[in-house]
């Protein structure tokens, strides 16, 4: 899609070791602005430190939407299997529902930076993009993701022969990143997990250059949530109960002072859930009404803004 002009509403694009039950949280409305952000907050970091530590993904399994192994999922998000297979071992978690970097058309040199980093994938794959002269950021709320991130990183250098990498601690709403220092920012699957995601895409303002752009991959709503699913706790650390829809994720973007160039559905995000839909974590699709699946609530958002100059 060609860039809108600031003011123009760009058209919306259709593309191609958690607890086996579930707690509640105690919500207030349909977009669950009551519940408590701080154990939210909490849950999520212990979530994934243990999928950190275990080696796994946001199921049970060997991926974030069931028994798929990592790589045939992030394939069927678009990602290359020749672009897959030199990652460092672990680096691929499947923690994806799509793929920013295919969006983002890095350039030599630049800086990019990726929000909710996990295990480095596409950190390590937009390094391999922006060559020697660029730096490749990722930031993550848990040590041990950091960790494991940053234990990675001498295979990818003895791999590439680059040196532009880097993992810091943070988290994505008070991000460790200097104020317009960053070319691009990417995020794939975590801003929905944010507790406070319109500051997250503020975050975002302030940390890009003036001209610089943010390509990011989360899921959204097509319509609400039964009130079982949506109190989930299980649910929301799993990337299903803290999606918000497509209107609310482009306000906050254009709230935050970013020009929202680009909207795409991400058909392959939900056919994937779809196909997995038994094997999701938590009993989430019991929880759907009858003759519903998960595509029918939960789709794949590719969303692009920038910066104005």
């Amino acid at each position: 899609m060609q860039a809108q002009g600031a003011g123009k509403t760009p058209v919306l694009k259709q593309t191609s070791s958690m607890r086996a039950i579930p707690e509640r949280m105690e919500m207030s409305d349909s977009r669950g602005s009551g519940y408590d952000a701080e154990k939210l907050r909490r849950e999520v970091r212990r979530g994934y430190a243990a999928i950190a530590r275990s080696g796994g993904s946001c199921c049970s399994s060997s991926s974030c939407c069931g028994s798929t192994d990592a790589g045939t999922a992030m394939e069927s998000l678009g990602y290359r299997r020749e672009d897959l297979a030199v990652l460092p071992d672990g680096a691929n978690m499947g923690l994806s529902c799509g793929n920013p970097l295919a969006l983002a058309s890095l350039k030599p040199g630049e800086v990019v930076l990726d929000l909710g980093s996990g295990g480095g994938m596409d950190v390590f794959l937009a390094a391999r993009s922006i060559g020697p002269a660029g730096r490749a950021i990722g930031v993550d709320m848990t040590a041990e993701m950091v960790s494991k991130a940053r234990a990675a990183m001498e295979t990818f250098r003895a791999a590439s022969g680059l040196d532009n990498v880097e993992f810091r601690l943070g988290e994505i709403e008070n991000l460790p990143v200097a104020d317009a220092s960053v070319d691009v920012v990417i995020s794939n699957c975590v801003i929905n997990l944010s507790t406070d995601k319109p500051r997250v895409w503020r975050e975002i303002a302030r940390v890009l250059k003036p001209g610089g752009r943010a390509v990011v991959s989360d899921p959204a709503l097509l319509r609400p949530l039964p009130d079982s699913l949506r109190m989930s706790l299980e649910a929301y650390v799993g990337c299903v109960a803290g999606a918000v829809t497509v209107e609310e994720t482009r306000d906050a973007a254009t709230a935050a002072g970013l020009n929202v160039t680009d909207l795409r559905l991400n058909s392959s995000y939900s056919l994937l859930l779809e196909s997995l839909a038994d094997q999701l974590p938590g009993g989430i699709t019991d929880m759907l009404p009858e003759s519903t699946g998960p595509s029918d609530f939960v789709v794949g958002l590719d969303i692009t803004a920038v910066k104005p100059e």
